[in-house]
């Protein structure tokens, strides 16, 4: 007969996450390998564990099948996206979008314009990674020709994309945060208005310094410079305004709640349509197939503009699939065998107040995001598991949603494993490491609520007044005058 496994222990969640971080911080910091062994070894190990434990090995396969099938629409997006940018980059779309952004856009307003333009299109659209495969992928070209680090732009574009899926109502994330939580997604959107007004206040202070420091600097590429890379462009693609539509029509079809994977289609349909009408020569059938499978390769005769645009295609995009599949592997292991529950458990058992309850969510959202590496999961799965403590402590369902929301959507884009990670890797060409010190909104979201949280301004008491000395004293004479009623 089959013994029932034995319940995991915290010595052994921590042989597998202590043993995974230190073979990849080994791997990456000395020997500067990818990160798909070592993350294939913390796989293997948190095995072991499991087979320790008394689980079978099919319970275990069954488990890494389930991490991956949860992160499988962010293996079809990545798939679908290189395909977009092969088709995008041979019919001309992406070099018309970095034309005419070398034309508008100066080094010293650069990166704040980036944040403001990123933030925009992701509250109409309601998507980071839409945002991002866009406008994202051509503000890098622009940044590269205006010669700004491409990790800085890629902060940017980051900070701004993820300012507008988190608040905008359009959002997956926006609408599950507030389901898990027990409460309506404007109610939610309210709560978060001001620890997220703060935050991006200060990515807008940061970039706008940034990029005027910069500028001044005098490492910014001249006119020169910027209109050779113009004539590189216009040498090779015909370059017309009709080729900013395929874009257009993926915001568009995002904004009308057009599912992510349909709606990046239409805007492959839309370039390989507008590609042999402006692009006779290169852009032909056969051509919008190949890279569509293997990318473009770009021969202008200006290393910036052949490197930036010898990009694109499925095959492009296995890296990324592979360590996404790996990734999810780890995490389906973790959560199947309990590992994970039980250090989430004992983070719990530190949480004796309000405050301390929401940077505990927060923690758990990061842990999370780091060891079953898919944003959803960040949310759903802490969302869960205090649903009934925040109950138990008297707090409103938003002061949960809003802890969730600041620290599961954000901080998925700081994992170099996590699908966000590896989707921004995908699509701008920069990885987690490098743009980390430029991801301002991301990092300091968490902080802004954290530090909130202490000071009562994000906790919410069960019928939703803030925590503070004078929103308790509001609640009072509002009682007392009739206008709440307390059951």
């Amino acid at each position: 007969m089959n013994k029932e496994p034995k319940q995991a222990k915290l010595q052994h969640a921590l042989i597998s996450f202590v043993l995974l971080i230190g073979i990849m911080a080994v791997s990456i910091i000395v020997y500067g390998v990818d990160v798909h062994v070592p993350m294939l070894c913390g796989v293997i190990i948190a095995a072991l564990v499991a087979l320790y434990l008394g689980f079978s090995w099919k319970a275990i396969e069954e488990a890494m099948i389930k991490g991956i099938g949860n992160a499988m629409q962010s293996i079809i997006i990545l798939m679908i996206v290189g395909v977009l940018v092969g088709t995008w980059v041979v019919s001309g779309v992406v070099p018309a979008m970095i034309y005419y952004g070398l034309k508008l856009l100066s080094p010293s307003i650069f990166l704040v314009a980036a944040l403001l333009i990123c933030s925009i299109t992701s509250l109409a659209t309601g998507t980071a990674w839409g945002t991002m495969g866009t406008m994202g992928l051509a503000l890098i070209g622009i940044a590269i020709g205006l010669g700004i680090p491409a990790p800085m732009a890629a902060g940017a574009i980051i900070s701004g994309s993820y300012f507008g899926d988190k608040m905008s109502p359009l959002s997956d994330t926006t609408n599950l945060a507030p389901a898990m939580a027990g409460t309506d997604v404007m109610t939610h959107i309210k709560a978060m208005l001001l620890p997220t007004a703060v935050a991006y206040g200060i990515s807008i202070v940061f970039f706008l310094v940034l990029g005027l420091s910069y500028a001044k600097s005098g490492n910014v590429a001249g006119m020169e410079e910027v209109d050779a890379m113009n004539n590189a462009l216009s040498s090779l693609f015909n370059i017309n305004p009709a080729l900013l539509i395929p874009p257009l029509v993926i915001i568009v079809a995002v904004a009308l709640k057009v599912p992510a994977i349909p709606g990046i289609t239409l805007g492959i349909i839309a370039g390989a349509i507008l590609g042999p009408i402006f692009q006779h020569d290169m852009c032909s059938i056969g051509a919008l197939l190949d890279c569509g499978m293997n990318g473009f390769t770009c021969e202008t005769g200006n290393a910036a503009i052949d490197k930036l645009l010898s990009t694109g295609g499925i095959t492009n995009m296995l890296y990324s699939v592979s360590l996404t599949m790996i990734a999810m592997m780890f995490g389906g292991i973790m959560e199947a065998t309990g590992q994970l529950e039980v250090v989430v458990n004992k983070i719990i058992a530190l949480a004796k107040k309000p405050a301390s309850l929401v940077v505990t969510t927060e923690l758990t959202c990061m842990l999370s995001n780091a060891t079953m590496p898919e944003q959803y999961i960040s949310i759903v799965i802490p969302g869960r598991m205090y649903q009934q403590t925040y109950k138990e402590k008297g707090l409103h369902a938003k002061t949960l949603s809003n802890a969730l929301e600041s620290s599961g959507t954000v901080t998925s884009a700081l994992i170099p494993w996590n699908t966000c990670g590896v989707y921004i890797l995908a699509t701008l060409g920069v990885g987690a490491f490098e743009y980390l010190p430029y991801a301002i909104f991301n990092y300091t979201m968490p902080i802004v609520v954290a530090v909130m949280a202490f000071m009562g301004l994000v906790i919410f008491d069960k019928d939703g007044y803030r925590m503070t000395k004078k929103a308790q004293a509001q609640k009072a004479a509002d009682i007392e005058s009739g206008k709440l009623v307390v059951e």
